[in-house]
């Protein structure tokens, strides 16, 4: 068995406003907030790394769980951003925890990393104990602040997300997860010399199709009904795209958490920046069905279902 146990998160102080954004990319703030949903977004300062960033949200992930590094059995970090390839930021997280042998693996898949990074931790459990899982991406250095990068400079911003999955106790079982990878259309998402690469409509379009596909199947295989979902967790990446999923859910909006107005698309931090933050508002025992899903480069999409204790 594998279960959720606590998630930790870390957003730089410095906050992007679409005023403040606008002028460098040619657009107005009505247009960015029309189009994406995103009212600011947050920057990382020169001297932070996706390392160290990762680090503060592994930090706060273990003191919510009130557990310790040395009690890790494996690290598993997704990055679509690093400033390093091989090594990514796993090993220099784990030496910054102070591990000097605990295995520490990359994920280096942006937006669905962190997910596919959860669907391996609850099959890795049983046998590692506890594995923690860490989402972090300094994405305003791989955009262009121009009026050609704009449509992708409006969506992205930096932070880090973390979450403990545990084989022995949580607020949560993970039940079940389904992950999916279409490399035909790996053109359409993808990060090369430096800079991120995406056509959006195409994005969209993809991804308004197959996470509710994905959603679907771990539904019903698991005999539920999306009615009887309590939350749905999902990869930020635009608030057009979430409202999408919920209507092909015919689910309402609200169940769906979102906190992409504030913090804008994180790429493979932001399910667990979003889980973390849905958690700590949380005032009684989780009742109901958790969903989580996220499509990302690759192509690789998914879901992973988590029930009450």
């Amino acid at each position: 068995m594998a279960f959720l146990r606590a998630f930790g998160s870390w957003l730089p102080p410095r906050r992007v406003s679409n005023r403040e954004l606008a002028p460098l990319v040619d657009a107005t703030p009505e247009w960015i907030l029309e189009v994406s949903g995103i009212e600011e977004r947050r920057y990382a300062a020169e001297t932070d790394t996706v390392a160290a960033i990762g680090l503060l949200a592994a930090q706060d992930c273990l003191e919510k769980a009130g557990a310790t590094a040395a009690q890790l059995g494996m690290i598993l970090v997704a990055s679509g951003s690093s400033d390093r390839f091989c090594p990514g930021p796993a090993s220099q997280i784990a030496a910054g925890l102070g591990l000097a042998s605990t295995p520490a693996l990359d994920i280096p898949v942006s937006s669905a990393g962190s997910l596919i990074g959860l669907a391996l931790a609850a099959q890795l459990a049983p046998a590692a104990g506890r594995v923690l899982v860490v989402g972090a991406e300094i994405m305003s250095r791989r955009v262009s602040l121009t009026p050609e990068g704009k449509n992708t400079a409006i969506l992205f911003g930096d932070g880090a997300g973390a979450a403990l999955v545990d084989a022995e106790t949580g607020f949560a079982r993970i039940a079940d997860s389904c992950l999916f990878t279409d490399g035909a259309a790996a053109e359409v998402l993808f990060l090369r010399d430096g800079q991120f690469h995406m056509d959006g409509s195409a994005v969209i379009l993809h991804a308004s199709r197959k996470m509710p596909r994905a959603i679907n199947e771990l539904l019903v295989r698991n005999q539920l009904a999306a009615s009887q979902v309590e939350a749905f967790l999902l990869h930020q990446a635009n608030l057009n795209l979430i409202a999408r999923v919920a209507a092909a859910l015919k689910t309402p909006a609200e169940r769906f958490f979102t906190n992409i107005a504030r913090y804008g698309n994180t790429s493979s931090a932001s399910l667990l920046i979003a889980a973390d933050e849905w958690h700590r508002g949380q005032t009684a025992v989780l009742s109901g069905p958790l969903v989580f899903s996220a499509f990302g480069s690759g192509l690789n999409w998914g879901a992973l279902l988590a029930l009450p204790r």
